[in-house]
């Protein structure tokens, strides 16, 4: 019997008891778990799984996979400035390197408005990355906008406000679905999953760490002797945590937590700490 399901029920609810003072509803999370040690079926339970939701920068993650399936198709060129990129955008979350990643994945850059016709064509291509997680199998994501510190500003606005999905937009199941393919060597091809592990373990356990997106998250809710590999995502609105999580018992899992009160940072570890006692 697949226990998944009762074990996120129960840490949706005493997360909602927990944080009762500050109002937090159930529609605010969206948690989708999906148990690695289990066979190949990888037993998966969610709540609210199917949600679209801004991911903030949890986007950055399927930027990663689209462009080592594009290097492993030789679509593009694997320059080292094309690592440094990856490595900021994943490591450091930069919107900067994240910017610079999706104009080489779908030949754009970002500049001044364009006319009606440009434009069209201009958006067509920067779908690229859309066309392809939709052709195999996630047509509930929208993945074609930069991530910004201020706002975007000329083609990048016009897209925006002449085209719908206006944000870029993740589901927790989807986002489990990525980060199963990537644990289990399935995205693309062994040796790439194994170069975006790399880049996703982070260091949660040394409180001199300057690794937020390793402490601050799901990082927060784990015992020191776990290994997380994750990919948080953090604004004004949203406050989401993504990851591959092994315990020292041997037991590994995938956990993503979306939530839309991101004032509240204690709802994701809190959530975490029930999920790993349940394990």
């Amino acid at each position: 019997m697949n226990a998944l399901p009762l074990l996120v029920d129960h840490a949706v609810e005493t997360a909602l008891e927990q944080f009762a003072p500050a109002r937090l509803r159930a529609d605010e999370l969206a948690v989708t778990l999906v148990d690695l040690a289990a066979g190949k079926n990888f037993p998966r339970a969610a709540h609210r799984g199917d949600a679209p939701i801004y991911p903030a920068s949890v986007i950055k993650m399927f930027y990663l996979a689209a462009t080592h399936r594009w290097l492993e198709d030789k679509k593009i060129s694997d320059t080292p400035e094309l690592r440094r990129a990856l490595r900021d955008m994943i490591v450091d979350s930069s919107n900067e390197a994240t910017g610079y990643v999706l104009d080489v994945l779908t030949d754009t850059t970002s500049g001044p408005e364009l006319p009606p016709a440009a434009l069209a064509a201009w958006h067509e291509k920067r779908n690229r990355v859309n066309r392809y997680f939709h052709a195999v199998g996630y047509p509930e994501i929208n993945a074609n906008r930069k991530t910004w510190h201020d706002g975007p500003y000329g083609r990048d606005k016009q897209v925006v406000d002449q085209f719908t999905p206006a944000r870029n937009c993740l589901t927790t199941n989807a986002t489990a679905r990525l980060f199963v393919e990537i644990a289990t060597d399935r995205c693309v091809s062994a040796p790439r999953c194994a170069e975006m592990r790399a880049l996703l373990r982070r260091d949660f356990a040394d409180p001199q760490s300057t690794d937020h997106q390793g402490r601050e998250f799901i990082g927060a809710g784990l015992p020191a002797t776990a290994k997380l590999w994750s990919k948080a995502g953090d604004m004004s609105a949203a406050r989401h945590d993504a990851a591959i999580v092994e315990l020292a018992s041997g037991k590994k899992f995938v956990l993503v937590i979306f939530t839309t009160r991101p004032e509240e940072k204690g709802i994701i570890p809190a959530i975490t700490r029930q999920i790993v006692a349940g394990f």
